[in-house]
């Protein structure tokens, strides 16, 4: 199946889209051994072999939970936060990959 490089590393858990266009125009992946800065290269995700740093990146379990929290006042929806405020990760307590969305 073709999948967008970025879209593939951010599957595996590599970063989001965005960082991984990054990591991409920095020349840290390899697609079959070649170095890949070009974004939007697409890839057969079942044939090509993508490293990172040297290492293979294989996808996460695509299995999707989705949890509709109503967060507390005091907490920011965010992975991180630059001021150490609180997060809703810190209220989720799942051993898996969890992206926040907020509606706007």
């Amino acid at each position: 199946m073709e999948v967008r490089l970025q879209k593939y590393l951010a599957d595996c858990g590599i970063a989001s889209r965005r960082k991984s266009e990054e990591l991409i125009s920095q020349g840290k992946v390899t697609v079959n051994n070649k170095i890949i800065t070009e974004l939007g290269t697409k890839i057969d995700s079942e044939k090509d072999k993508v490293k990172f740093l040297g290492k293979v990146v294989r996808p996460q379990n695509t299995d999707k939970i989705y949890i509709l929290l109503n967060k507390p006042i005091g907490y920011v929806t965010t992975i991180t936060d630059q001021f150490n405020r609180p997060t809703v990760l810190d209220l989720v307590k799942i051993n898996k990959r969890i992206v926040p969305v907020r509606k706007t």
